[in-house]
């Protein structure tokens, strides 16, 4: 992890940081991965199932080269692209986190460490019980809270992971 926290929903495009996803995340791309070499990858064309998958345009190429550029001139070559990938808590975590986030005894904004907590302490029972999350989620979110907490640190504000579909 880097010491760079950038806050991608103000800086890169959803479609440029699903493109840095599946650059980072391609067992077959030279690690790590920094903002020029996700230029280089735009500018050779991307493939035809990622423009698919993220129903990227014809024309986009030049779109994301631009905001690239942008980034590199910003940030640096050296910036590691995975810092500009959007990070948001799957659907279920989301649900948890708003529970957390909804809590009217709650003084002050929930930390991921908070949410952890509350997960813990019975706030996952509660919402299967009032048929909210199913069963089977426990685990998995908890992998998933600790996660986060590993790459932003447990001081972290919940709120900003939250996905809205």
């Amino acid at each position: 992890m880097s010491d760079l926290f950038v806050d991608v929903s103000s800086r890169v495009s959803p479609e440029l940081s699903a493109v840095i996803e599946s650059l980072v995340n391609n067992p077959d791309a030279i690690q790590p991965v920094t903002l020029p070499s996700v230029r280089s990858y735009i500018s050779q064309g991307l493939p035809e199932e990622i423009r698919e998958l993220y129903r990227l345009h014809f024309d986009g190429d030049q779109t994301l080269l631009s905001e690239v550029d942008a980034l590199i001139e910003e940030y640096g070559a050296d910036a590691p692209a995975f810092d500009f990938v959007e990070i948001s808590a799957s659907e279920p975590l989301s649900r948890v986190i708003e529970a957390v986030v909804n809590d009217e005894n709650r003084e002050n904004p929930p930390t991921l460490e908070t949410v952890r907590e509350e997960m813990s302490n019975g706030l996952m029972a509660r919402l299967v019980g009032e048929g909210v999350m199913e069963d089977d989620e426990d685990d998995s979110l908890l992998v998933e809270i600790d996660e986060l907490i590993g790459r932003f640190g447990p001081d972290m504000l919940a709120e900003g992971f939250l996905r809205y579909e």
